[in-house]
């Protein structure tokens, strides 16, 4: 049976751990190796099962692998994607593909140059409500639509999150680009305005937004809002969600999709604890990363898609500093 061989860059976000162990279980993977600077981060894997450590991924990225899968810091995607397409491997990067236009531009184009596929890591397109959701849409269960309504809240999610220098934002960036691939997904259409708030409500000293809406108009005429926050205190039991209200001329579809799981309370907790029992999202992401790859197929989600649901976000924040609409 013929294996891809992968490689992981930066453990600097929480997902790759998911992403590890989706990949570990894999019997069409193979893991190759793990590059990490702060070794403390990936020391309990690296010696449970017993992979390869390069403190330099460059290192890394000289061994013989197929594809990469990058989870640093926002501000380290492109110099790692244009690495990785340089060194001839494909890419799976993590959200958002890029801190501005210019430079995930410039990622996908390298991409291309060198012969390599460029996938962003949006696995919310595989959580049971919204592939049902699409499935509906395109049978026209609705109608046409006429407005979305979405929210992303979450809570601060702390550490370089909140550093400018490496996030390249705050919760406008970090929770519109999912909920916008969706729609972008759903729609199929250009967006052509944007207009956002953006503040610092719930933690005073931060020196990025943990709060914004963001509303955007489509080339089509829909019109759609976003929720985007780090709004959940600590004792919420989970780390957010990611809700819509998809408004048609012949019905409503309200996805909530995390929906399925069981409400657990323990006072020695301190507060509630969701116990999902729904399909992984990750699972089926790197799943169908890894086939396209071993098919020669084109990746589910592209770097252009990436670039679409970031865009909005960067647009966002032009929108907030003007303080009126933003076109394309």
């Amino acid at each position: 049976m013929k294996t891809l061989r992968v490689g992981m860059i930066s453990f600097a976000h929480g997902h790759a751990f998911s992403y590890f162990n989706h990949l570990a279980q894999s019997p069409e993977v193979s893991i190759i190796g793990i590059a990490e600077e702060d070794r403390n981060r990936v020391a309990a894997i690296v010696e449970q099962h017993s992979i390869p450590y390069y403190a330099n991924y460059q290192d890394l990225l000289a061994q013989d692998i197929d594809a990469v899968i990058i989870c640093s810091e926002n501000v380290h995607h492109a110099k790692l994607v244009f690495a990785a397409a340089q060194a001839k491997k494909h890419v799976l990067c993590e959200k958002p593909l890029g801190t501005t236009m210019e430079e995930m531009e410039a990622m996908i184009a390298a991409c291309k140059e060198n012969g390599v596929q460029l996938m962003t890591a949006f696995p919310c397109r595989y959580l049971a409500a919204v592939v049902r959701a699409k499935e509906a849409i395109d049978r026209g269960d609705i109608g046409d639509i006429v407005a979305i309504k979405g929210t992303n809240h979450g809570g601060n999610p702390g550490g370089w999150f909140i550093n400018k220098d490496l996030s390249g934002g705050g919760a406008v960036l970090d929770h519109t680009v999912h909920v916008m691939d969706l729609m972008n997904w759903f729609l199929q259409s250009k967006v052509k305005e944007v207009y956002a708030y953006g503040a610092t409500l719930f933690r005073e000293e931060l020196e990025v937004e943990d709060a914004g809406m963001v509303h955007v108009k489509f080339e089509n005429g829909v019109f759609a809002v976003l929720d985007t926050s780090w709004s959940r205190p600590k004792s919420f039991p989970t780390w957010g969600d990611v809700t819509m209200e998809i408004v048609g001329t012949k019905g409503v579809i309200s996805v909530d999709g995390f929906a399925q799981k069981n409400d657990l309370y323990r006072n020695s907790l301190g507060k509630g604890v969701y116990s999902f029992w729904g399909d992984d999202m990750d699972a089926y992401m790197m799943r169908d990363f890894v086939k396209a790859l071993l098919h020669n197929e084109q990746v589910p989600v592209t770097g252009e898609d990436g670039l679409k649901a970031t865009e909005v976000a960067l647009l966002a924040y032009e929108s907030i500093k003007r303080g009126q609409p933003v076109a394309l």
